[in-house]
């Protein structure tokens, strides 16, 4: 196999996670919905499909068309990058466990999430994201769709995170358990050992 087949064979297994992940949400949200949860700010959604949906696609055309040669010391890097925010992800959904969605809901009379990931910064999840969106293109020198995809991710999420944590601080305790942190940077400053759920 050429290394532009395994890329995309590794495009083609990471797409299927996120729509593994779309059915861990839908079952999320029902569990949510059965309790109250609300949702809020739902337009962007679609905006956000179609980021993803198109950063498959323009990694992929970007190796297959364009041909960009497979650098070791580049793709070293951008797949232990991409570990990393795979990691971040995934200990984002353990720690928020049936109150993680790929929407924004808020459970009333819930106290936030300051457990696990949550206790060095307020958005692991987001963060995970935008390694990932740097990093998968950047495994096979795929640079433009790095670059395009990173701004265009950068724009969505100034106004997700906007709408998240107004929805949150409406909810009560957010800013109290969670404001001070910083958002997509962890700050080992305020380790809390305890937390809640």
């Amino acid at each position: 196999m050429t290394s532009e087949q395994v890329f995309v064979a590794f495009v083609a297994l990471v797409a299927l996670q996120r729509v593994a992940e779309l059915g861990l949400s839908r079952r999320n949200e029902r569990w949510l919905r059965e309790r109250g949860a609300l949702e809020h700010a739902p337009g962007h959604f679609r905006a956000m499909q179609l980021l993803h949906t198109l950063w498959f696609v323009s990694s992929i055309l970007e190796v297959t068309l364009l041909r960009p040669a497979f650098q070791t010391w580049l793709a070293v890097p951008a797949a232990l990058c991409f570990g990393a925010g795979q990691c971040l992800r995934y200990a984002a959904i353990r720690s928020l466990g049936t109150r993680w969605s790929v929407r924004i809901w808020t459970l009333p009379g819930a106290p936030p999430v300051a457990r696990g990931v949550y206790r060095y910064l307020r958005h692991p999840n987001y963060l995970g994201v935008v390694l990932e969106i740097a990093a998968l293109p950047l495994i096979h020198s795929a640079w433009r769709t790095a670059l395009l995809f990173s701004v265009a991710n950068a724009v969505l999420l100034v106004v997700r995170i906007r709408k998240e944590e107004q929805a949150l601080s409406g909810n009560g305790g957010y800013d109290e358990s969670l404001g001070p942190l910083p958002r997509l940077w962890p700050s080992f400053r305020g380790f809390r050992a305890g937390g809640s759920a």
